[in-house]
């Protein structure tokens, strides 16, 4: 079952909306529970933009910004990890409380499972480093290369940090300059910058 069949299932009566998004959703549950689901994907309204939040059987694969084009990102997912691709917004109910309270200032941690199936080699080990630094603490790319067993490897872990599949779960935008200047972001400046004032208010 995929997603684009669900989403035939559309009607012009506005009133039998509500009827066809029920479901929607009882159709996306079923294939879930019996397995028919390679990647199960919502888009979630934050400060920062609606971003594309998807999860595989092993936990949440992908987060993306705007930015990066939500349908490039389903296209790059059905291709790497597989085709049954479907909107399921009850499987992130939990994703999106622990979202809205780090939004608001009243979560510093992450506590759901992650798929990290889309990094290998050094990126992966990066990826895991990131997730050490303390919430409203930043580091420089220097020193995350360092912490990551590569001192030399600044640029690669710049190019970990744009290449990273789970911003926010796995705290990119902590890393900044050795200048004290933030870098790049994958969600953009603005964002970064507003991550960043968001924890070091809390």
């Amino acid at each position: 079952m995929s997603d684009n069949l669900i989403e035939q299932l559309t009607v012009d009566d506005p009133a039998d909306a509500g009827a066809v998004s029920t479901l929607r959703e009882r159709l996306a549950g079923a294939a879930s529970a019996q397995g028919l689901v390679d990647v199960a994907f919502r888009t979630v309204e934050t400060p920062v933009g609606a971003l594309l939040v998807a999860a595989t059987e092993t936990g949440v694969v992908r987060i993306a910004y705007p930015a990066e084009g939500h349908e490039a990102v389903l296209k790059s997912l059905s291709l790497t990890i597989g085709s049954r691709v479907l909107r399921d917004t009850r499987r992130f109910d939990d994703l999106c409380r622990q979202l809205d309270g780090y939004f608001s200032g009243r979560r510093r941690h992450f506590e759901v499972p992650l798929d990290l199936r889309l990094a290998h080699g050094f990126r992966l080990e990066v990826l895991a480093h990131l997730r050490t630094i303390a919430y409203g603490a930043t580091e420089t790319y220097a020193v995350a290369a360092a912490a990551s067993g590569r001192p030399r490897a600044v640029r690669a872990v710049g190019t970990a940090c744009a290449t990273n599949p789970l911003p926010l779960l796995v705290p990119c935008h902590r890393v900044v300059r050795s200048d004290g200047t933030m870098g790049g972001y994958l969600g953009g400046l603005e964002a970064k910058r507003f991550l960043l004032d968001l924890e070091a208010a809390a």
